[in-house]
C-alpha cells in the first residue's frame, strides 16, 4: 500500500521543546481546552436535567442517569467511526477541525433551555467528539519515529494535558454556576454550558493556528488536498446528528440492546479473522474478548461520577465544611487529581515488582476489586455515618473517587496496549473498536444502574444502599472470578504478557 501524507513513514525533522518535538505543547494545550469543555459541562448534565426539565423534581433523578448513560455510552460508540475518516477520506488535521466546531455548536446548544434542542446539542457534541477524540491522541504518535523511546514519555504528558484540563473545568465552572452567576441557591447551568463552549472554540483555534507545526504530519492523503471531502464530511456530520438525537431519546434499554448487537457482531468477525490465521491467533481473540467482557462491567459502576454520585451529593452528603461549601462541580476534580498522582507511583510499582507483576488478566480483576472496594466504603457509610440530618460526611464520596481511580489505574492503561498484543494483525482497528464499544456499553448500563439506584422518586439513603450493595457484590464477585481464570486467560494468550 503506498504511504499517504496522513500516515508518513517517518516524522519530519521538528524543532524540539523540552526534548520533545515542539508540536507536542500545541498538541497538549489543544486537548486541554477540548477536556476543559467536556468536563467542565459534563459534571452539570443530570442536575441541570432534574432542574430545568423536571422543575427539580427528585422523580426526574431516574431520566436524568439514563440520558448521562446514553451520552456517555454514544461518545465512545461514535469514536469508532473517527479514525477511519481520518485515515481514508479528509486526514487528522481537518478531522480535527471538523470535529472541533461541530461540539462547539453542540456546547451552545445544549445551553437553550429547550428539551429538545438540549438532545440535540448532546448528539452534535457526540459527532463532532467522534471526528476529534480519536484522531488527536493519533496525532501525538505520528511526532514519533518507530523506536523512539520518547513516544511513552510524549503520550505520558499529553496525557497530563487531559487530566489537568479534566481537573480545572469542573473547579471553574463550578463556581461560575454558584458563585458567580448563581442565585436564590440556583446554580446558572447555562453559564457553565457557555463556559464549555467558549473552552471548546479556545481548542479549535489554538488548533487552527498550530496545525503548521506538524510540517504536513496529519494531512489529507493524497488525491484528497480539495475540500470537497471536507464540505462531504460536514454534510455527512450535521446528517448524522439526527440519527444520533434519535438514540439519545429511545430508551436507554433499547439503545444497551443495540449496542451490544453491534458488539456480537464485532466479535465474530475478530474470532473469523483469528481463526483463519491460527490456533494462536484464535485463542488470543477469545482471550481478548473475555476480558472486553469484564471490561463492560468495570464500567458500568465507575461512570456513576456524572449520574448517581451526583445526587448523592446533591441529597445525601453533608458539603458545609465549617461554613465553606465543597460545590458538586468539584468532586469531579479529584478523579484526574488522583491520577496525576497516583500514576507515577503505580508505574513505578509495576516495574518494581519484576517477574511478580501480575497478568493482565490479574490486573483488570484488581482494578475491579478496586471498584467494589469504593462501593463497600459507601455501604458502609450509609449504614454508620448518617447523621440526625440524614446526611453523611464529605470524605467517603472523596474517598470513593480515590479507590475508583486506583481500580481505573489497573484496568484503563494496559487496555489498548492489550489489544495491539492480541488482536489478529489484520484486524487491529477493528479490535480496538471492540474496546471502545465495550466501554460504551458498560457507560450505557451505567445510565440504567444510576436510575436503578435514584429510585422512582429520587435518590434516598434507602436506595443509595441497595444499589451500591449490590455494586459492590457485582464487582469483587467479578474480580473474584477473573482472579480464578487467570490462569485459563493467560494459558489462551500463548505467552502474551
Amino acid at each position: 500500500m503506498a504511504t499517504t501524507s496522513s500516515t508518513p513513514s517517518a516524522p519530519p525533522a521538528f524543532t524540539q521543546m523540552l526534548g520533545h518535538p515542539r508540536p507536542l505543547w500545541m498538541l497538549f494545550m489543544t486537548e486541554f481546552w477540548e477536556r476543559f469543555a467536556f468536563y467542565g459541562m459534563r459534571w452539570a448534565l443530570t442536575l441541570y436535567i432534574v432542574a430545568q426539565f423536571f422543575n427539580g423534581d427528585s422523580a426526574g433523578q431516574a431520566n436524568a442517569s439514563r440520558t448521562y448513560g446514553a451520552f456517555l455510552a454514544l461518545v465512545y460508540a461514535t469514536a469508532i467511526f473517527g479514525g477511519f475518516i481520518a485515515d481514508r477520506v479528509i486526514g487528522y488535521q481537518r478531522s480535527i477541525l471538523v470535529g472541533a466546531v461541530v461540539s462547539a455548536l453542540g456546547y451552545f446548544l445544549v445551553a437553550v433551555p429547550d428539551h429538545t434542542v438540549f438532545l440535540i446539542g448532546l448528539a452534535t457534541i457526540i459527532v463532532g467528539n467522534g471526528l476529534f477524540k480519536p484522531n488527536i491522541s493519533t496525532q501525538v504518535g505520528q511526532l514519533y519515529a518507530q523506536g523512539d523511546e520518547r513516544r511513552d514519555s510524549g503520550f505520558t504528558i499529553f496525557y497530563m494535558g487531559i487530566n489537568a484540563g479534566a481537573f480545572v473545568a469542573p473547579i471553574l465552572t463550578g463556581i461560575l454556576a454558584e458563585s458567580v452567576f448563581g442565585k436564590d441557591g440556583m446554580p446558572a447551568y447555562k453559564a457553565v454550558f457557555i463556559a464549555a463552549g467558549i473552552g471548546m472554540l479556545i481548542s479549535t483555534v489554538w488548533f487552527w493556528f498550530g496545525r503548521s507545526q506538524l510540517k504536513g504530519i496529519g494531512a489529507p492523503p493524497a488525491g484528497a488536498e480539495g475540500m470537497q471531502r471536507v464540505i462531504a464530511v460536514t454534510i455527512g456530520a450535521l446528517i448524522a446528528v439526527p440519527a444520533v438525537y434519535a438514540l439519545l431519546a429511545i430508551d436507554a434499554g433499547i439503545l444497551a440492546w443495540i449496542l451490544a448487537a453491534l458488539f456480537v457482531v464485532l466479535c465474530v468477525m475478530v474470532l473469523v479473522e483469528g481463526s483463519r490465521e491460527g490456533s494462536v491467533f484464535r485463542d488470543r481473540a477469545i482471550a481478548m474478548l473475555i476480558i472486553f467482557a469484564f471490561n463492560v462491567l468495570f464500567w458500568c459502576f465507575f461512570e456513576q461520577a456524572g449520574s448517581s454520585f451526583n445526587f448523592l451529593a446533591q441529597n445525601i452528603v453533608n458539603r458545609n465544611l465549617g461554613g465553606f461549601e465543597f460545590q458538586i462541580g468539584w468532586f469531579q476534580s479529584i478523579n484526574p487529581i488522583a491520577i496525576l498522582t497516583l500514576a507515577p507511583l503505580f508505574a513505578w510499582l509495576w516495574v518494581r515488582m519484576g517477574k511478580a507483576n501480575p497478568s493482565i488478566p490479574r490486573k483488570f480483576g484488581l482494578g475491579l476489586i478496586f471498584n467494589g472496594l469504593a462501593f463497600l466504603l459507601l455501604m458502609f457509610a450509609l449504614s454508620n455515618l448518617v447523621g440526625a440530618d440524614g446526611h453523611i460526611p464529605l470524605w467517603p464520596l472523596v474517598a470513593v473517587y480515590v479507590i475508583q481511580t486506583a481500580g481505573e489505574l489497573c484496568l484503563s492503561p494496559i487496555g489498548l496496549s492489550m489489544v495491539t498484543k492480541l488482536a489478529p494483525a489484520k484486524v487491529v482497528g477493528l479490535a480496538m473498536g471492540g474496546w471502545f464499544l465495550s466501554t460504551a456499553i458498560g457507560n450505557s448500563l451505567s445510565g440504567l444502574f444510576a436510575s436503578h439506584v435514584s429510585g422512582e422518586g429520587g435518590m434516598t439513603v434507602a436506595s443509595a444502599q441497595s444499589g451500591y450493595t449490590f455494586g459492590f457484590y457485582a464487582l469483587v464477585g467479578a474480580g473474584v472470578v477473573l482472579f480464578l481464570i487467570a490462569p485459563l486467560i493467560n494459558k489462551l494468550m500463548h505467552g502474551v504478557k
